[in-house]
């Protein structure tokens, strides 16, 4: 089978499916990290400070929309791109380019960049277009693969500072695909299409990928194998739909918030764009972030997707009274 045929008819099965599928609401820290900052195991928060910055990179990648970060934060800062000729924008194509920094040392007041970003824009589901030249053909990923080279190559980037690539959906696999064809290029992916055309082991101890378990693209890697990379699969929105767990700004709120608990630089993007708790996350809708400070002394159990019919559970756990 093609893969043309077998994306059609993935693509078909999934719409005839999705109305009626549920997920079992499982997390990797659901149970053994209750008494950790947020119920987060450790590994957990401390890959959401790396990747943050990536996150919001990959989501503001879709100039335009809506849901973009107002704020990037104190390490990221927006940088001019090339301009995108005409015909290759017209297939769906897009990026957006960024510096990011060091984090504040005690004594150094100078932030020194530390890497120079490439965010892929992916999938807008506004149309098939980005569907045709992106997953059904290969175009978009040889004009990723073109302009990546083409930034490189900038007299004003002729320096030492690392590249790194990221992407959400197809924009993980444009990433995938830079990541591939330079093994000195670190890539982080998110919700990340598994249509790709390189060789998925080339290079894969350089990728990190963050999905949200049961977003709708983990669908089609049941079938189409994965690039090999370091994957941490989320659960922050159990009741959502497949289809709204797609979403990169959801991910990525919910990556901000897990790395506010070990990054006050991460807390800040949190406190400027309004960033709300994860569904999944103990306590209150409105609950504000607790900050880096934060010790429990209460077990925060995660809060499970409720069975069809089932009353919202109004409190998780009962506080501990104070001793006399």
């Amino acid at each position: 089978m093609t893969r043309l045929v077998r994306t059609c008819f993935g693509i078909l099965c999934l719409l005839a499916l999705s109305a009626c599928v549920t997920y079992p609401d499982i997390s990797q820290s659901r149970s053994p990290c209750r008494m950790e900052p947020g119920g987060w195991c450790a590994f957990v928060r401390q890959a959401a400070v790396e990747v943050y910055p990536y996150a919001i990179a990959a989501t503001n990648a879709y100039t335009g929309d809506d849901d973009v970060y107002v704020d990037v934060g104190p390490v990221l800062e927006p940088l001019e791109r090339l301009d995108i000729a005409k015909e290759d924008a017209d297939v769906g194509f897009g990026y957006e380019l960024f510096a990011q920094y060091a984090p504040l040392s005690e004594g150094d007041p100078d932030r020194k960049p530390i890497a120079r970003i490439l965010a892929y824009r992916g999938t807008d589901f506004d149309g098939f277009t980005d569907i045709f030249y992106g997953t059904l053909r290969s175009t978009q990923i040889n004009i990723a693969l073109l302009y990546f080279e083409a930034e490189r190559a900038r007299a004003e980037f002729a320096d030492d500072i690392p590249w790194i690539v990221t992407g959400h959906s197809l924009g993980g696999a444009l990433a995938t695909e830079v990541s591939i064809r330079y093994p000195e290029v670190r890539a982080y992916m998110f919700n990340t299409s598994p249509f790709y055309a390189g060789d998925g082991m080339a290079n894969d101890v350089r990728r990190t990928v963050f999905n949200e378990r049961g977003e709708v693209l983990r669908r089609f890697s049941r079938n189409e194998p994965a690039p090999a990379a370091e994957v941490f699969t989320l659960n922050c929105r159990p009741q959502s739909s497949t289809f709204t767990k797609h979403k990169i700004r959801l991910l990525a709120d919910c990556i901000v918030w897990i790395a506010a608990y070990g990054d006050s630089e991460a807390g800040a993007v949190v406190d400027a764009n309004a960033v709300p708790k994860p569904k999944v996350e103990c306590g209150e809708g409105d609950k504000p972030h607790p900050g880096t400070e934060f010790r429990p002394v209460v077990p925060c159990v995660h809060q499970a997707r409720r069975a069809r019919g089932e009353a919202p559970i109004e409190r998780q756990i009962e506080p501990r009274r104070a001793s006399r």
